[in-house]
């Protein structure tokens, strides 16, 4: 039988009913992985496709879409983020997903969770005088905000923890070879 996760009582309906439930998750996913192991890496995939006549970027993942898209500013309609907003969101969404996956994995119980990140973007980025200023966003910064009875070396260590797992915070700090290649329609050709 699995031991709860705290034992203290919970003051409000929170995350650790489900921090079980994905700890369950967790170890039969990491049984399933023990009996038959990956024989290679998985390929992840996105499309963006620019819509006509507005120029939205209709994001798609597996099943999933989302909109991004510019502010009127920018000829754009506001029906979505721009992508580097997508950007600090998919961190910030990474980050929370691995401190649920290691909150549960380490038994440290949380009552609520929520992770904001911020970024600085300069508009003058490039122009004369603002050379040096990095044209995409930097001075990448998170805070996370939980409620948790555990005391605050456990969630030293949770946060420690998130810090060397976490996909994407390691992907932006870590330099990333990205190739790239143009084919022009019709044409067997790259560009």
């Amino acid at each position: 039988m699995a031991l709860p996760l705290d034992t203290a009582p919970d003051p409000q309906p929170g995350l650790r009913e489900y921090l079980e439930v994905k700890r369950a998750a967790l170890l039969a996913k990491r049984e399933a992985q023990r009996t038959a192991p990956p024989t290679e890496p998985n390929r992840l995939r996105a499309r963006t496709t620019a819509e006509e006549r507005s120029g939205v970027r209709r994001i798609r993942i597996r099943r999933h879409q989302i909109i991004s898209d510019s502010p009127l500013d920018f000829a754009g309609y506001d029906l979505g983020p721009a992508s580097p907003e997508i950007q600090l969101g998919v961190l910030s969404s990474c980050l929370t997903h691995i401190f649920l996956i290691q909150a549960a994995d380490l038994r440290i119980p949380l009552d609520s969770l929520e992770v904001e990140v911020q970024a600085d973007q300069d508009p003058r980025a490039g122009r004369p005088g603002f050379e040096e200023v990095p044209i995409h966003p930097h001075n990448i910064s998170y805070t996370v905000h939980v409620t948790s009875p555990a005391d605050r070396e456990r969630i030293r260590e949770l946060h420690e923890t998130v810090e060397r797992k976490c996909p994407i915070c390691n992907l932006l700090i870590n330099p990333q070879s990205i190739t790239g290649r143009v084919v022009l329609t019709g044409s067997p050709e790259e560009i």
